[in-house]
């Protein structure tokens, strides 16, 4: 893409991980890693949405494993009290599930693994759900890792990208898995990349730790305007970055 002279918002993404019905944040994808900030999701999207985040993310760790859907009353809870936008990955692998969760009100769906192992489903779910689709691309040291980041293939990640370029997508989600819980920035290099390399938008993800990750996130973006968003984890739980100062500095041309 083309640098712009006009830059715009990046959308904050806070981050709702879930694992036996409760939010919890991992270090560089590890399950048994696993710290507890809430026992209640539902409280927890009211509180990210009371602070002023426009969208949610929320991923089912448990499902992400199990290759289906496991934290279910969990996500129908942060439906019920969010009234912004929520988008859901983790085990997700067919159109039934798609179809399901669209009709619970979830707004995008992200599929992650299931990009990798069966790219029609991709397309056909763009097909069925336009603008409804986010794919999620999870590397360590660039090369793509799935079914809960527990396998990591020999595709790289840009290969994957541009191979599901076409497909209709809304975005993609970059994840650094080596940085991801790590708090020690964002891999701007690759994301960047990703950016440059593609049509499709692409939300950063995995080490924001303070302000100034993403101060440097924004300066990219204001050369890179691939780049649509960002998702914060830890970083908002544990009260390193607030979520009106984190609205602040992205929403900042």
């Amino acid at each position: 893409m083309t640098p712009s002279t006009h830059p715009h918002p990046l959308t904050l993404y806070p981050a709702i991980d879930l694992k036996g019905g409760q939010c919890v944040r991992l270090r560089q994808g590890e399950m048994d890693q696993a710290t507890i900030y809430s026992d209640d999701p539902g409280t927890q999207a009211k509180e990210w949405q009371n602070q002023g985040c426009k969208w949610l993310h929320v991923v089912d760790l448990d499902g992400a494993f199990a290759k289906k859907s496991i934290n279910i009353e969990a996500v129908q809870a942060i439906i019920s009290n969010a009234n912004v936008p929520v988008e859901l990955g983790g085990g997700i692998r067919d159109l039934q599930a798609i179809e399901f969760w669209l009709s619970q009100g979830i707004t995008r769906i992200i599929l992650g693994s299931v990009a990798v192992k069966n790219p029609k489903l991709v397309y056909d779910a763009c097909k069925a759900f336009p603008n409804q689709i986010v794919i999620g691309i999870d590397a360590k040291a660039g090369f793509v890792s799935t079914e809960g980041w527990a396998e990591t293939s020999e595709m790289k990640a840009l290969d994957l990208a541009l191979r599901l370029q076409d497909s209709g997508a809304a975005a993609i989600i970059f994840t650094e898995i080596q940085r991801d819980g790590m708090l020690s920035g964002l891999d701007l290099d690759a994301t960047a990349n990703l950016a440059h390399h593609l049509t499709i938008p692409v939300i950063a993800s995995g080490g924001v730790g303070n302000l100034d990750h993403l101060r440097e996130l924004r300066q990219t973006a204001n050369t890179e305007p691939g780049i649509e968003g960002v998702i914060v984890g830890r970083a908002l739980y544990d009260g390193r970055i607030q979520i009106a100062e984190a609205l602040k500095v992205l929403e900042t041309c």
